[in-house]
């Protein structure tokens, strides 16, 4: 089995290909990356650090930067990023390379399946056609599926195996050949009936994600108006047992994939003329929500304050402050004067910021919470009048 790609999604994958009986080849094209990898320095959860250490002592999780290598593969599974750019504009380049790669070293007998979230389209346009072309027809001479990935970073209740997995073939064939891939590292798969309907699954939902965490800011700021607290709301809808799915508003919506997924989705349809307008306000205000957060930190602190913020990651439990509201929040706040400093015990460095490790809220006129992070103590915060939970603004 190979992964091309060991990012956050592609990495663990690789791992469970491996507990599963698996020999497993890992295809990074950055050398620091292959690197940190077999360092162990890398953004795991705390148990799957003994996973990785395991698998690389194992003998049987290799790693290269080396695509031709994928052609000793019997399978090949693609997790690269698929982000967008500073307009919020699709940026599939990293995909598109990966798929070329692929075809490039495909061979006959292979499965081949695409993980990452993309176009509706995307699996036939750059696998199955360009295989075709090649003489390998998919469905007889090699095998390709789509399965995105569920993986949720930071959060050690759902591990991979324990959530079902979607999959999608250009064929039944090749849904049929993908399943047999998967299903060790799945509790349950769901075959649709085209990768075209296991590509537009995944959009579906992290767009009704993005759409319903819209929904939950907006609501926090209806709450501020009236004095309420908006967790107690959640809180208190959630003990609807039907018809309600809690969402909590937060300083904004951070991560690889819920303020980026649905713009997949949206951009093509845009471009075709097919209204969606819930979506598109639903991404506006999620990109808005930032700004909004810092504004009215700015509104209860006058100009030019000290401000520390408690948490930069891009969500509970990770050490990435990469895609994260906060790094949005803290740029809003400097350009307005604001002196910022943060305090976050799993982020090292966070684009130039003053890290400071034993907070004192009484050195800063507001402590906006952006973060907090599982298993560590935010003692120092109670009784401190200046500190504001950005849900709340």
């Amino acid at each position: 089995m190979a992964v091309l790609g060991l990012g956050y999604v592609g990495l663990p994958t690789g791992l469970a290909l491996r507990e599963a009986g698996f020999d497993v080849l890992g295809v990074d094209i950055s050398e620091p990356r292959l690197d940190a990898i077999r360092a162990g320095r890398v953004d795991l959860l705390a148990r799957d650090r003994p996973r990785l250490a395991r698998a690389l002592r194992s003998g049987r999780f290799a790693l290269t930067s080396d695509a031709a290598a994928l052609a000793d593969a019997d399978a090949v599974l693609i997790a690269v990023p698929t982000p967008v750019d500073g307009r919020r504009r699709p940026d599939p380049r990293a995909l598109t390379a990966a798929c070329a790669a692929t075809v490039e070293h495909a061979r006959a007998g292979q499965t081949i399946v695409l993980t990452s979230t993309t176009y509706v389209g995307t699996t036939r346009a750059l696998l199955a056609r360009p295989l075709a072309a090649r003489g390998l027809e998919p469905g007889g001479d090699v095998h390709v599926a789509f399965a995105p990935e569920r993986i949720n970073p930071g959060d050690p209740l759902y591990e991979q195996a324990a959530v079902p997995r979607v999959v999608g073939g250009v064929t039944p064939a090749c849904a049929d050949a993908a399943a047999r891939v998967l299903s060790a590292t799945a509790s349950e798969l769901r075959v649709v009936s085209s990768a075209e309907a296991a590509e537009l699954t995944k959009l579906h939902e992290n767009t009704f994600r993005a759409v319903n965490l819209a929904l939950a800011n907006e609501m926090a700021a209806a709450a501020s108006l009236y004095g309420v607290n908006p967790e107690e709301v959640v809180a208190a809808a959630a003990t609807k047992p039907y018809g309600y799915l809690a969402h909590r508003p937060g300083p904004g919506v951070g991560g690889h994939c819920i303020p980026v997924d649905p713009y997949y989705l949206l951009t093509p349809l845009q471009a075709a003329g097919v209204p969606a307008p819930l979506t598109e306000r639903a991404l506006a205000a999620i990109a808005a929500r930032p700004a909004d957060v810092a504004d009215r930190l700015l509104a209860r602190t006058g100009p030019s304050p000290r401000v520390l913020l408690v948490g930069v990651a891009y969500k509970a439990g990770v050490g990435d402050c990469r895609t994260s509201p906060a790094r949005e929040i803290a740029q809003r706040l400097e350009r307005r004067g604001a002196r910022v400093a943060y305090h976050d015990p799993l982020v090292a460095t966070c684009d130039g910021l003053a890290r400071v490790d034993d907070p004192d809220p009484r050195d800063y006129d507001a402590v906006l919470v952006t973060v907090k992070h599982p298993d560590h103590d935010y003692a120092y915060l109670d009784g401190a009048p200046n500190v504001v939970d950005a849900a709340t603004l």
